[in-house]
C-alpha cells in the first residue's frame, strides 16, 4: 500500500510549507463550528505519548501535542511543526526548520530547545528504544533550527518524528525535575502544542478538548470541540453510531459490528488509516520448550490451522491474511512466502516422520495455548478441534486479566499463545524487536518472548535498519521474511480488521497511515 518517500529512505530532501496540506485534505470545502462526538474504546493512562505507547494515548495525545512531521495515506512526510527538513548524503545529520511563530497552550514559544528536550525524553523513557537510538544529539543554533546528530543512518527516523511517537512538549512543563512517566500534567492541565487544549479527563468517561485558537496553523482546526467518550463495550459503540450519538468510532476490530455498521443507513465503515499501526494476529510459538522447539512440530501445526476459516468464518470476511510478521500494508511486505495453506495430510506426515506416533487415544502429546483478552479467544478456541485432527491434545489458557498473561508470557513459561502486535510503521520500531536475538529478555511483554535466535536475521535486521536506499532495504526484508516463514517462531494468521466509523455528516474522515492517532485539524462536520 503506497510507497516509501525519499525523506523515508534518508536520501536528501526539503519539503517546504505549501505542502503542508498535499494527499490531506478534500476538494470539498470544509465547515468551521461544531462538536465532534468520538468513541474511545478504552480508557487511557494518560495522555502523553512521549512517555507511553499505544493508540489509546496516542489518539488524544495527536490532538493535545504537535509533531515535527505527519504522514499522509501514500507514506508520504508531510509538513507540519517542521516547514521544511534536510537530511544530509550520508544520512547522519537532519535539520529541521520550524514553523516561525508557534506556541505552547500556555503562549509560551515552541523552540528548537524544546524539540531537542522531546528527543531526549521519548529516547529515556519510551518503550521503542530503536526509535531514536542513532541519535547521539540535537543541536539547537536558534530557536527554529533543531540539528539531530546520527551515529549511523536510520530510515525510520522521520517516520518516527509523527504524531504517534514524537509528541513535542514543553521543557518548561516537563524539565521540572518530575519523573515525566508520573508527571501531573500528563492527565491535567496538559500544556500541549498541538491544535486542541485539554478542558477535561474523566476516567472511564469522557475526554473532552476544545479549539486551540492559537494553533500554528491558520484556520485550523476546524472544529470548535472534541468530545471523546470512553464505551468499553464494543455492542454500545456500534448502536451509538447507529443512533447518532457518536459522530466517529476508530480502531474497531469487531467482525460483527463492522459488516453491521456497513449495512446501516447515514453512517459507514473504512479500513482505510491503519497501515502504520499495522496490527497482525499471530499464534506464537515458545521455540527454547519442547515439542514446539522442534520445526518439523511448528510447520505441522502451521499446515493443520486453517487461515482461510479464520478470515472467512471466523472473522466474517473483515480480516485479510498476513503471510509475515511485516503488515500487508507496508511497503516492505513480502507475499511471495511459503503460505502453510491447510493440508492436514501432509502436517500428520510431517509429525510421523518426526517420530511423534500417536498413543491408544490418537494423540501425540499435549500442548496449552494461550491468549490474555476475549477478541482473540474465537481462534485460541478453533485450534484445540483443528489440531486434534493431526494428534495434538490442546488446552486452551485463558487468563484473568492482560497482566496475568503478560506475565505468564514474558516469562516464557508458554507452549502457544496469540497475541496481537503492531508493526508501528516502520520495521525497526515494531518488527525487529519479536527475532532481535538481543531482545530476548525475561519479563518484557512484546519483546522475543518466542526465544528465537538466528544470526543471519540478526543480521539481515541490522542492515535493513541502516539501508538508505529503497529498493535494496526491500531485499534485505524479503530474505527476512523469507528465513522467517521458514523457521516460523510465529504463525502469522491475519491482519487485525481495524475499522473506523463514521456518520457522513463527518468530512475528512482520517485516512493517513496512523488513523485517529493523527492530528484531526482537517476534521470537520458538514
Amino acid at each position: 500500500m503506497g510507497k516509501l518517500s525519499k525523506p523515508l529512505t534518508l536520501a536528501a530532501t526539503c519539503l517546504l510549507a505549501t505542502g503542508i496540506t498535499a494527499g490531506l485534505a478534500t476538494a470539498e470545502e470544509p465547515k468551521r463550528g461544531g462538536t465532534l462526538v468520538m468513541s474511545a474504546p478504552q480508557t487511557p493512562r494518560h495522555l502523553n505519548p512521549a512517555v507511553q505507547s499505544g493508540t489509546a494515548t496516542g489518539a488524544p495525545g495527536a490532538q493535545l501535542f504537535a509533531a515535527p512531521l505527519r504522514y499522509d495515506e501514500n507514506w508520504e512526510p508531510q509538513p507540519y511543526l517542521a516547514k521544511s527538513w534536510d537530511v544530509s548524503d550520508d544520512g547522519l545529520t537532519v535539520t529541521l526548520n520550524l514553523v516561525e511563530g508557534a506556541t505552547f497552550h500556555d503562549g509560551k514559544p515552541i523552540t528548537s530547545k524544546d524539540v531537542a528536550f522531546s528527543v531526549k525524553t521519548v529516547q529515556e523513557n519510551h518503550p521503542f528504544k530503536t526509535m531514536f537510538a542513532p541519535v547521539q544529539s540535537v543541536e539547537t543554533p536558534d530557536d527554529n533550527t533543531a540539528i539531530l546528530k546520527l551515529s549511523e543512518p536510520h530510515p525510520a527516523l522521520l517516520l518516527a518524528m509523527s504524531s504517534q511517537l514524537l509528541p513535542i512538549i514543553p521543557e518548561h512543563v516537563y524539565g521540572d525535575g518530575q519523573d515525566p512517566k508520573k508527571h501531573p500534567q500528563n492527565s491535567e492541565n496538559v500544556v500541549g502544542s498541538g491544535p486542541f487544549k485539554l478542558v477535561e479527563f474523566k476516567r472511564d468517561q469522557h475526554i473532552i478538548l476544545e479549539r486551540n485558537e492559537n494553533f500554528f496553523m491558520e484556520g485550523r482546526p476546524y472544529l470548535d470541540k472534541i468530545v471523546m467518550r470512553i464505551i468499553k463495550d464494543p455492542s454500545a459503540r456500534a448502536i451509538a453510531i447507529e443512533n447518532g450519538e457518536v459522530h466517529l468510532a476508530a480502531f474497531e476490530q469487531s467482525a460483527q459490528n463492522i459488516n453491521r455498521i456497513k449495512k446501516a443507513e447515514g453512517v459507514s465503515a473504512t479500513a482505510d488509516g491503519y497501515a502504520a499501526i499495522g496490527p497482525i494476529a499471530w499464534l506464537a510459538f515458545n521455540t527454547a520448550r519442547e515439542p514446539t522447539s522442534d520445526i518439523n512440530v511448528r510447520k505441522a501445526i502451521a499446515y493443520a490451522v486453517d487461515r482461510n476459516f479464520i478470515t472467512k468464518a471466523i472473522m466474517l470476511g473483515t480480516a485479510e491474511p498476513a503471510l509475515t510478521g511485516i503488515h500487508p500494508g507496508s511497503p516492505f511486505y513480502e507475499k511471495d512466502v511459503e503460505a502453510y495453506d491447510v493440508d492436514l495430510k501432509k502436517a500428520n506426515q510431517i509429525l510421523e516422520d518426526a517420530g511423534y506416533e500417536k498413543g491408544a487415544d490418537g494423540m501425540r502429546f499435549k500442548l496449552f495455548v494461550d491468549y490474555g483478552w476475549p477478541d482473540v479467544k474465537a481462534v485460541a478456541e478453533y485450534v484445540k478441534p483443528q489440531l486434534k485432527k493431526i494428534g495434538i491434545d490442546i488446552t486452551v489458557r485463558a487468563a484473568p486479566d492482560f497482566p496475568t498473561w503478560a506475565k505468564r508470557i514474558s516469562s516464557h513459561d508458554f507452549d502457544m499463545t496469540w497475541d496481537v502486535v503492531f508493526n508501528w510503521g516502520d520495521p525497526v520500531i515494531g518488527v525487529h524487536r519479536t527475532y532481535q536475538s538481543t531482545n530476548i529478555k525475561e519479563g518484557v511483554i512484546w519483546s522475543n518472548t518466542q526465544s528465537y535466535a538466528n544470526e543471519e536475521v540478526d543480521a539481515l535486521m541490522e542492515a535493513a535498519g541502516k539501508e538508505t536506499d529503497l529498493e535494496k532495504r526491500k531485499e534485505l526484508y524479503s530474505k527476512f521474511q523469507k528465513i522467517l516463514a521458514d523457521e516460523l517462531p510465529v504463525y502469522w494468521a491475519y491482519a487485525l480488521p481495524y475499522h473506523t466509523f463514521h456518520s457522513d455528516k463527518v468530512g475528512n474522515v482520517p485516512a493517513g497511515i496512523w488513523a485517529t492517532s493523527s492530528p484531526l485539524d482537517l476534521v470537520y462536520l458538514k
